[in-house]
């Protein structure tokens, strides 16, 4: 029985190829990922989560950025979080192309259908591998839920969970809170 290996890229490959490209792509392992297009709830919340964040953070010692930076988990995977907030001096991979963050404390990910799976599982496995991370922050397109796993001192995550518009999404690591009915403002949710 023949069989037909697989050819593994490695991750100096997979940035060439991805600088190159018109589109994003990530890399897990070996394996290079085509991001898709996004959903207008998605686009609204990431839109949202930005502004907020950035109005927020104004004059503070953070920086926020959007799902155009690619963020280094290790060296075998690199990803485009929704939002990335950087506490102090963004620390970069490639001071010649200065796109690659190494030190966000707070990633958030706007939850698809396709990816809520591993933006859950496999994806928050290995972001907690970050030394910086001190929050990991889901938010659902289709219902108001906010997830946000905290660091604790132990090396244990917390998760508080926000269902409501009237809450305060409080993040202690940068020390802001937004209130849920801005960053869900123009999002048109499912009945259910």
């Amino acid at each position: 029985m023949a069989s037909n290996p697989v050819t593994k890229l490695t991750a100096e490959e997979y940035l060439a190829l991805d600088r190159a490209a018109e589109r994003k792509s990530e890399f897990f392992y070996g394996e290079m990922f085509a991001m898709s297009g996004v959903s207008m709830p998605h686009a609204r919340l990431q839109t949202n989560l930005t502004a907020e964040l950035f109005a927020a953070l104004r004059g503070a010692d953070c920086e926020v950025f959007g799902s155009d930076l690619r963020v280094r988990v290790s060296r075998d995977m690199y990803v485009y979080p929704d939002v990335a907030i950087v506490f102090g001096t963004p620390i970069l991979g490639d001071q010649q192309h200065q796109d690659i963050l190494l030190n966000p404390i707070v990633l958030f990910e706007v939850l698809s259908p396709t990816t809520e799976t591993y933006d859950r599982g496999l994806k928050f496995q290995n972001y907690r591998t970050i030394e910086s991370l001190k929050e990991y922050i889901l938010v659902d397109q289709a219902k108001v839920r906010v997830e946000q796993y905290i660091l604790q001192p132990n090396d244990t995550w917390s998760l508080r969970d926000y269902k409501s518009l009237d809450g305060q999404l409080e993040m202690p690591s940068i020390d802001v809170s937004i209130p849920l009915a801005r960053i869900y403002d123009r999002v048109e949710l499912s009945a259910s």
